[in-house]
This record gives structure tokens, sequence and C-alpha cells, in this order.
């Protein structure tokens, strides 16, 4: 007898477990009511731009009345819905970075929670969302004065400065102003480069002011500075006015990035190196233009022959 009990209890045992072994698998194979979580990693309130506001998304298998809250350290600091109900399907949100009594959030981490009314379920999203509002440093050579002579000939055709980033981010360049440059990708470092044309147009010669400046992933952009002065020069001449005698030799200082210029003064013409052009002046009294060119474009001097 003792026997029989001993074996209907071990038996009953067995049952038990399995039983539990069952619903533990069942609960492990329980879909979650929420799915296919969109959340960004990082955004800025304040950079009035396209990363201005958090985008969330997320998928409810049944539908339900959901209260949708964001936290901070355990704390809830913004309610973006409050007992609406949704059908089954996507769940777009909005997270604008601003608390309930309408001031803007600091900097930090925030964790979105949903509590879902008829499952009696509260569930912290996994996915943290960064507030961002601080402009990254950027760190690049500054005064820099130097020239540029954009004809294509592969001479002193573009300007490069290299640059450093306090975060990710995208550089920026600005030549009088205006924007010609925001770099492809979001790195510590890059390099910024002018080609000469500002809208797509070459500017004009002389001296061009850039600015430096960044974008760092949340959006936020760096006040711009100045940090080199760079002059489009095609050639240029030392002087604009010169005084010599008739038939004396005078001398003008040719600056370009041309391997050879080509002169005129007087029906007479030649070609030279730049630098110093050493010319004779006409043997009669009188003023003469002088033009000097290169690579399409000219500069040009009276010669005051007295």
């Amino acid at each position: 007898m003792a026997r029989l009990l001993s074996t209907a209890f071990l038996v009953a045992l067995l049952a038990a477990t399995a039983g539990a072994f069952a619903l533990t698998e069942g609960a492990k194979l329980e879909l979650s009511p929420i799915y296919r979580t969109h959340v960004p990693k990082v955004f800025s309130p304040a950079c009035n731009c396209d990363t201005d506001v958090a985008s969330i998304d997320f998928g409810l298998r049944k539908s339900d009345r959901l209260t949708v809250w964001m936290e901070r350290d355990g704390k809830r600091v913004r309610t973006l819905v409050s007992g609406r109900s949704y059908g089954a399907g996507n769940v777009p949100l909005v997270f604008d970075g601003i608390s309930d009594t309408g001031l803007t959030l600091p900097q930090g981490l925030y964790r979105p929670v949903v509590h879902l009314a008829r499952e009696h379920r509260t569930i912290k999203l996994p996915n943290l969302i960064e507030i961002d509002t601080k402009p990254p440093a950027v760190r690049i050579r500054h005064r820099i004065y130097t020239h540029i002579s954009p004809d294509r000939d592969g001479r002193k055709d573009v300007f490069r400065a290299p640059y450093r980033l306090s975060e990710r981010g995208h550089g920026i360049l600005l030549v009088d102003g205006q924007q010609v440059r925001l770099t492809r990708f979001q790195t510590l470092q890059g390099v910024l480069v002018w080609n000469g044309r500002i809208n797509g147009r070459l500017a004009h010669p002389g001296n061009h002011v850039l600015q430096a400046s960044a974008q760092d992933v949340a959006g936020n952009r760096a006040k711009p500075f100045p940090f080199a002065v760079v002059q489009i020069r095609y050639v240029s001449l030392g002087r604009t006015r010169v005084i010599a005698k008739p038939g004396t030799r005078f001398a003008i200082l040719v600056l370009s990035d041309a391997r050879q210029v080509s002169w005129l003064l007087n029906r007479r013409r030649g070609v030279a190196r730049p630098g110093t052009l050493r010319l004779e002046a006409p043997k009669k009294r009188g003023v003469y233009r002088l033009y000097v060119s290169a690579a399409g474009h000219s500069a040009k001097a009276l010669v005051v022959v007295g």
C-alpha cells in the first residue's frame, strides 16, 4: 500500500512539473503587445532644423487605450498622450523636448514609457533618446592669407583647410557670408575645400573672407567665425602706373600661377615667365597701356613716357 502511495505521489509530482514547464514556455512564446519600435538616438529642440523633434513610432498588436510619457531618471517629465485609444497597427508620436510646464528640457537621456490600459501593463521602451543643444566646437588654423587661381590648370586651383571637431558632425564653409560647402560625412576631422565658386559661379577676382562652422548629429550649428582671407588672382601687376623716359628700360612685377604670361605694349608683344618683367618704353612721349594676360585673364598698367 505504501509503495502504491509513493508511486502515485511521484506521478502527481511529474505532472505538476510538466504543467509548470508548459506555462513557462508559453509565457516565453507570448508576443509583446508593442513591436517594431523606431526612435532617433539624438535630437535638438533648439536647432530650428529637420532634427528639432524626435519621432517615436511603434507597432501595437491589439487595439488599446494608451498613455505615453517621457521620463528621465525615473521621473515623468512630459506626457505625449493620455488615455487615447489606438487600433492595432502603427502608433506615430512626436517628442519636441518641451516639458509639461512648457519649458525646454535640459540636455540628457530620456526614455519613452507606454501604459496599456486594457492589458494592464506598463512597458518602458529600451530606446533612449538624447537631447543635445550644445553646438560642436571647431578647431582650424586662423589668420590664413593666401590666393588661388581657379582656372583649372592644376596650379593653385583650390584652397584647402584641415579642421577638427569636438564631436562628430559636418564641416561647413562660408565665403562672404554664403554657405558654399557642407561636408558629406559626419566625422571628427576633415578638410574644407573652396574652388573659387559661390552659388555655382566663379567669384570675382579680389579678396574673399572665409568662415568655418559645423553641424552635429543633433542638428546644432556652431556660430560661423572668420579664419582666412583668400584672394582670387589670375594675373596682377605690382603697380598700375609706370613713369619712364623715352626708349629706356623699366621693370614691373607680374604675379601669376601660370607658367608664362603674354604682354602687349604699343603694338609690341611677347611672352615671359611671371616675376619681374623688363620692357623698353616707347621712344615717343605719351601715355601707353601695358596689358599682361594669363589663362584668359588680364591686368593693365599705364606707362607714362616723358
